[in-house]
């Protein structure tokens, strides 16, 4: 009989998480002297927030449970919405295609082979209109995943909404926005980085008055730790972009309780398990200290941590797709026992493609299993107490803080991004990942340990090529019958807003999209005052 029980880890191996904190066989209260002295009676709901948001979190209302759609033409992304809504989801996220995240239309040569490929193509109002005919805008929050044409896409959505009869104020969602850390790890950068932070003091301030239920930036660390930073780089490097963001907007005169409660963040969940329940225990404590202490914030709302989390796709495996279901599980779990506001799971096959109906479902029932079934939502911060996590969360912020203060005498976040420091920073975290990996040191499994040579590919979802025809097609008549003197005024009347520097451009960016100017004409006429970012190559 084959002996299937796993050989114990020697005593002596040096055991660390995946930031290089070391773990200890096991741990007591002596080991939370240094970090949890002050907090033995902290509640949920109260500062800093370490237990959570609100006194009864999950008891009161479990969180908002989103899977990341759009893909091929507007009308199939409708079609992709209204299967969620029906299966229970709670709340709409939407991807956009890499020439809509650029800034360039669909018919634009460069678009060739991209259109609807990695999300929607929306290229006009038009496309928008489609994208959510049916699906009334007063009803659900809608999270966009766009960041260098953010403004553009939030002025079709409100537009959509009014088309609706469904005022501004009564949007609610949340735009990405973060363009920090395109510079830093994803690299969908139109504009350099001056103008863009422009752009972005125009959004938040213009929803301020105007969107107030509306977030408009999700500061985002998922990115940079899909990009190979470890949790601790993933706080200190989101926090110090938060930093940046906030003082942009209190140089334009904006009062900091007037905009920070509708900031909101974006964080990443891989699979070490302790490890993540503490990096958002330690968010939530770290950013209400810095609100409080360094920007003197008064409003409690100033001070929450509200996140969205989606699970890791860099996680996942091309290989034992099912395999990817497990992980998924594992990370949603974690962010749950982390306390998040909103949730993605990813889809068991997109370590190969978009994913399907089938695996977005499975998706999906994963998030209403662990919120219907598990008991995970009947009490408040279930892990607290834990000597091992409280001594994780305790240490998390105190790396945190470290590299809060270097970033602070380089000269902020900014600095930090033109010198490279957060990419090299990246960088090397990435590569001992992977080291570690190709030395079997780490074990993925189905990768490197675990192997079934008869691995079957799934069914995968397939973008029909005459999408892009159609989506093509459609645009050119667009452009052939609208009235383009209202265009080319709407366009000039942008350009010269954007030429003046204290003129919020939100309002002629809202204008011109009424107007059937296209994103690629309104990204244009930006890039002609703006300029385009070219990153420095270093060999």
């Amino acid at each position: 009989m084959v002996d299937m029980v796993a050989k114990p880890a020697k005593p002596t191996e040096n055991f660390k998480t995946d930031s290089n904190i070391p773990v200890k066989r096991v741990y007591n209260r002596k080991d939370l002297a240094k970090y949890n002295s002050s907090r033995r009676d902290e509640e949920p709901g109260k500062y800093p927030f370490t237990r959570g948001l609100y006194p009864n979190m999950y008891r009161e209302r479990v969180w908002t449970m989103r899977q990341y759609s759009g893909f091929g033409s507007a009308e199939e992304t409708n079609k992709r919405f209204k299967f969620l809504l029906d299966h229970g989801q709670t709340g709409l996220s939407l991807a956009f295609d890499l020439p809509t995240q650029t800034g360039r239309d669909s018919d634009d040569p460069q678009s060739e082979g991209e259109v609807g490929r990695t999300g929607v193509a929306i290229s006009s109002i038009k496309d928008m209109m489609t994208c959510f005919d049916g699906i009334p805008l007063d009803k659900v929050s809608t999270s966009m995943t766009i960041n260098s044409t953010a403004s553009t896409l939030l002025s079709l959505y409100i537009t959509v909404a009014e088309s609706q009869s469904v005022p501004p104020d009564q949007l609610r969602g949340t735009t990405q926005n973060d363009i920090l850390k395109e510079y830093i790890a994803r690299n969908t950068y139109i504009y350099p980085p001056k103008p863009s932070m422009r752009l972005i003091g125009d959004m938040i301030e213009y929803c301020s008055k105007k969107v107030p239920q509306w977030y408009p930036i999700s500061i985002s660390g998922y990115h940079m730790r899909e990009a190979g930073c470890n949790a601790v780089q993933e706080l200190a490097f989101t926090f110090a972009n938060a930093i940046e963001y906030i003082e942009t907007c209190i140089s334009r005169g904006m009062k900091v309780d007037d905009f920070a409660p509708r900031l909101s963040f974006f964080f990443c969940c891989t699979m070490e398990f302790f490890e993540e329940i503490a990096k958002f225990r330690a968010a939530r404590r770290i950013y209400a200290k810095i609100m409080k202490e360094r920007f003197r914030a008064k409003d409690p709302k100033s001070m929450h941590l509200r996140f969205h989390v989606q699970t890791s796709g860099e996680s996942l495996t091309a290989q034992q797709v099912d395999n990817n279901i497990v992980r998924v599980t594992t990370e949603a779990l974690a962010a749950v026992l982390g306390g998040c506001q909103s949730l993605h799971t990813n889809s068991r096959d997109e370590a190969l493609a978009l994913p399907t109906e089938e695996s977005v479902k499975v998706a999906l029932r994963t998030q209403q299993i662990i919120a219907s079934e598990t008991g995970v939502v009947k009490t408040v911060d279930p892990m607290a107490g834990s000597y091992y996590v409280e001594y994780l969360t305790g240490k998390i912020e105190e790396e945190v803080n470290k590299y809060l203060k270097k970033i602070d005498r380089m000269g902020g976040a900014m600095v930090a991004v033109e010198k490279g420091f957060f990419q090299e920073e990246i960088r090397n975290n990435a590569y001992q990942l992977k080291k570690e990996i190709d030395e079997n040191k780490r074990v993925i499994v189905g990768v490197n340990k675990y192997q079934d040579a008869h691995d079957v590919e799934p069914k995968l979802n397939k973008i029909d090529q005459e999408i892009e025809n159609r989506q093509i097609a459609r645009l050119k008549e667009l452009k052939s019958s609208r009235d383009r003197t209202k265009v080319d005024q709407a366009l000039s009347q942008l350009q010269k807003a954007a030429e003046k520097d204290d003129e919020n451009l939100m309002p002629h960016i809202i204008n011109a999209v009424k107007n059937y100017s296209t994103l690629g004409e309104i990204s244009s006429t930006l890039r002609t005052v703006f300029g385009r970012y070219e990153p420095k190559i270093s060999f």
